[in-house]
């Protein structure tokens, strides 16, 4: 049975993630320090769903010593680094903590995971990182010189770290680009929880640059479906063992064509009120999937629809609304 260490265990795709795996038999060793970033309770909830079937440790991947001995008493053969401080727009306000979490707890994993001799090195990046590009839609050949954020700033330092650690040290690394994650359990801090969580309090949505903008929604199933077949399949094209994914749906929607179907799935209206465009944002998001497609011989993905009607089901559940 492989050991897999996944860290962020508690977050919205760690839970799913493990989830997938505790299916498939793997035994999971799960870490999450459960931070106050959005409610702690619904980080705790997420846990307690999978808890009694893997082995939890309440850790900061910052702690490079408690990090260690995990490390050295399990000896994982994979690890999945989704510990990160994410969202975009808390990057103007609190710039620090992605530095910190973003680059020195992945340095942590990444460095342990080298010197603990893992088979494979996946982690999280992002969509962010394609930045001010304006040719859609983004393959993972474009450069990324231009990042918007701190927050993807630190994400593309994240593949050029793997990259190096794969170069010099032979670490068999894979960075996923995730293409805006959504789904249940999802973090309240995007945009279909917000919404949804509005519209049904009869309280007013706020939508940036008059709506005209798109993104690449991707369902959470898909996510962790690509991410159970790229544990085991390393499609190096190089000599360096180092691979990006774009994780995303291919199929982008328009935001205000996106509240129209949250609108009738929730069946009511959205008050919205139209804010200006944030530097921190970008535009439009759509992904070339053709690699992991290929790669993975995928053939269909989770339609948008489907995927809010779920997600409303298990919002209106969660919180016991009709």
């Amino acid at each position: 049975m492989k050991k897999i260490l996944i860290t962020g265990v508690a977050g919205f795709i760690g839970y799913h993630v493990a989830k997938k795996l505790i299916k498939k038999n793997f035994k999971i060793i799960g870490i999450d320090n459960l931070n106050n970033y959005y409610d702690p309770k619904l980080k705790k909830e997420r846990l307690h769903q999978i808890q009694k079937k893997i082995i939890f440790y309440k850790l900061n991947i910052l702690n490079y010593n408690l990090l260690e001995r995990i490390f050295k008493k399990h000896k994982p053969s994979i690890v999945i680094n989704l510990a990160a401080q994410a969202g975009v727009r808390y990057s103007l306000t609190n710039p620090k903590s992605y530095i910190s979490t973003n680059l020195t707890g992945f340095f942590n994993v990444i460095e342990l995971s080298k010197i603990y001799n893992v088979k494979h090195f996946i982690f999280a990046s992002s969509s962010s990182i394609y930045g001010l590009n304006k040719k859609l839609p983004f393959k993972e050949t474009m450069k990324t010189d231009n990042v918007a954020s701190i927050y993807g700033a630190t994400k593309k330092s994240n593949e050029l770290i793997a990259h190096s650690y794969s170069h010099i040290h032979n670490l068999p690394c894979t960075g996923l680009r995730y293409f805006t994650v959504y789904g249940p359990w999802g973090r309240p801090d995007m945009a279909l929880f917000k919404f949804t969580k509005q519209i049904i309090n009869q309280q007013k949505i706020t939508v940036f640059n008059k709506g005209l903008m798109s993104r690449d929604f991707t369902y959470i199933d898909d996510i962790t479906e690509y991410t159970y077949k790229i544990l085991n399949k390393i499609p190096y094209k190089s000599n360096i063992p180092f691979q990006i994914f774009n994780l995303g749906n291919k199929k982008p929607i328009k935001i205000l064509k996106f509240i129209k179907i949250l609108e009738n799935v929730l069946k009511k209206k959205a008050r919205i009120k139209y804010l200006n465009f944030q530097k921190t944002e970008i535009k439009n998001t759509s992904s070339n999937t053709n690699l992991l497609y290929k790669t993975l011989k995928i053939k269909k993905v989770t339609p948008i629809k489907i995927g809010i009607t779920n997600f409303v089901k298990w919002y209106k559940k969660y919180y016991k609304k009709i």
